[in-house]
């Protein structure tokens, strides 16, 4: 899908704010659940990032079409992604909460990843796991299988509207990850969040020193006009 380029200027403000900030802002316009819950890294996750999606869709195998010899076929789209995916994209793939099989491995990790991609993500499980844990891209999933995918699963869209972790994904959609898991910031919204998200962190940074020395949270957790003024106060007296 052919779609504007997302301003430079919001994806790097996206990279400063916790997946748990982005819930709060998107949850203020109304998205109740952005929050791929139950999908976690599959090791430490030093930095946080933010990148468009790239989807993948799988339905369930079947015995006569995947077979080993399938994955040398032209038409193996599982294999398509990995060489069709660019610069700045997250893999994601809806593997309908089905852990029976891996949903990918290192081998196509790794080619995304050294395509640009700059995380994998799926709501199924993936093998190789000590292996993934190393790399430089962080993959998120539901559990570890040796399973081929094959056994489960056959790959049945690329760049279709999706289902992971029961949140809808869409082509270019943003997807921001940090060490906590990942959440869908809808494209069209990505600008209009970015500002206030960091905005929002760095007032509840403040705060929480606030917190941290025994102050109650009543009466300036969630951010109040008192403690704005009082973050504003605290800010130019810096």
């Amino acid at each position: 899908m052919n779609q504007p380029p997302l301003a430079a200027e919001t994806l790097a403000k996206l990279t400063r704010v916790s997946t748990a900030t982005l819930a709060t802002q998107l949850f203020r316009r109304g998205l109740r659940q952005q929050f791929l819950v139950g999908v976690p890294p599959l090791g430490d996750v030093e930095a946080r990032w933010a990148g468009e999606a790239f989807t993948m869709r799988f339905i369930p195998s079947r015995e006569d079409l995947d077979t080993l010899e399938s994955l040398h076929t032209e038409d193996n789209l599982q294999w398509q992604a990995v060489e069709q995916i660019g610069p700045g994209q997250v893999l994601v793939v809806d593997s309908r909460n089905d852990i029976s099989a891996a949903s990918a491995g290192d081998m196509l990790v790794t080619r995304a990843w050294k395509r640009g991609a700059v995380a994998f993500v799926t709501d199924g499980a993936v093998r190789d796991g000590s292996v993934l844990r190393e790399l430089d891209i962080p993959t998120y999933a539901r559990a570890i299988t040796a399973t081929t995918r094959l056994t489960s699963f056959h790959v049945a869209d690329l760049q279709v509207p999706i289902g992971c972790s029961d949140v809808a994904v869409y082509p270019g959609d943003i997807m921001v990850g940090d060490a906590d898991g990942v959440i869908v910031v809808p494209r069209g919204l990505a600008d209009e969040i970015a500002g206030p998200a960091v905005e929002q962190e760095e007032i509840e940074d403040y705060l929480h020193t606030r917190v941290h020395t025994g102050e109650s949270l009543l009466g300036i957790y969630p951010a109040t006009d008192q403690s704005r003024r009082d973050y504003d106060d605290w800010k130019a007296s810096r």
